[in-house]
């Protein structure tokens, strides 16, 4: 049976590929996706969320705004990386497909009373969302199968020198999750920098021949310039949709148990993720980390699911013209 799941997202070029991959993907039924400030603010991140699923066709799954600032520090936008849109790159239609009039954290609330099974969230973005959700609502937490995020990092950060962007926007947020006894799988940078989108990837993506594929090739290659500028990769790492991976398989992302704890306080640390697989401190597990990626298996999948939800065929205009499509 399809794993239940609702994505907590902020996109951002990599949550729309976590998007399509949870919903073209079989092993996974996704019941909602929700936003909150993050990469961009959150009108642009709500904004991008319906822009997806409208240019993939994903219908009849609710999207709901949430969190427009973290929970103590005002927002950090990551313009830089993914431009004044929050998802530059690609020229995208006017979104055919709205949000609900509930708010985010309202909405998770109420599947996870009413859905018949425990409910897997797969928060893509800063965890503020989740966060209120489980301080405002903590009855609710058996109802949780568990919280399979992207954040953190074993290693080194991309916001600071220690703190990845997720978790260095809201610490706090953070030290709610991981301190709250729900179970909670990390897939840091040390795990998502194995997924990148290489020439390889573009042309199996380009190759589907569809608008879709189109679409996910002009997002990845926008990426790559700002990934190439910024830190010298020579492909982009995509993040998020190995958090949804975890879940549709596995045998994906391997994993080990350690003690995850959120620094709040250092001058030059906070937003660090200090994960203790070898028990240094003395603390209790409370985390599955990510450390190593199944990359081909993956990428099949990543690129199954997007070939699933189809989408028309690329015309010679759209092929020739890309200034027919609308910004």
């Amino acid at each position: 049976m399809p794993v239940p799941i609702i994505i907590d997202c902020d996109p951002g070029h990599d949550d729309a590929l976590a998007i399509l991959l949870a919903a073209g993907d079989p092993a996974v039924d996704l019941l909602a996706i929700t936003t909150v400030a993050g990469n961009q603010t959150l009108r642009k991140t709500t904004l991008n969320a319906r822009r997806v699923c409208t240019v993939a066709g994903i219908t009849g799954v609710p999207i709901a705004a949430g969190c427009a600032k973290p929970l103590v520090e005002p927002l950090r936008v990551a313009e830089d990386v993914h431009g004044a849109s929050g998802m530059d790159g690609p020229g995208f239609p006017e979104p055919r497909v709205d949000v609900v009039p509930e708010h985010a954290v309202e909405l998770i609330h109420r599947i996870l009373r009413e859905h018949p099974e425990p409910v897997t969230l797969v928060p893509t973005a800063p965890l503020t969302n989740i966060a209120l959700l489980l301080t405002r609502y903590p009855e609710v937490a058996g109802r949780i199968r568990e919280i399979v995020l992207m954040g953190g990092s074993t290693e080194r950060g991309n916001r600071t020198p220690a703190a990845e962007f997720n978790v260095h926007v809201d610490p706090e947020a953070a030290d709610i999750v991981f301190r709250s006894g729900v179970p909670v799988t990390m897939c840091g940078l040390n795990v998502t920098h194995q997924a990148l989108a290489t020439p390889e990837v573009l042309a199996r993506l380009e190759g589907l021949g569809t608008e879709l594929g189109r679409i996910c090739v002009e997002l990845l290659t926008y990426f790559a310039g700002t990934y190439r500028r910024l830190w010298g990769f020579p492909h982009p790492p995509v993040h998020d949709p190995v958090a949804v991976a975890r879940v549709i398989d596995p045998q994906l992302v391997h994993c080990v148990d350690a003690s995850v704890a959120v620094e709040l306080r250092g001058e030059f640390t906070r937003g660090a993720t200090v994960v203790d697989p070898h028990r240094y401190l003395d603390r209790p597990v409370n985390a599955k980390v990510a450390v190593g990626l199944e990359v081909e298996a993956f990428w099949d999948r990543l690129v199954a699911a997007v070939a699933a939800l189809g989408g028309p065929a690329r015309t010679a205009e759209d092929a020739g013209d890309p200034g027919a499509r609308e910004a």
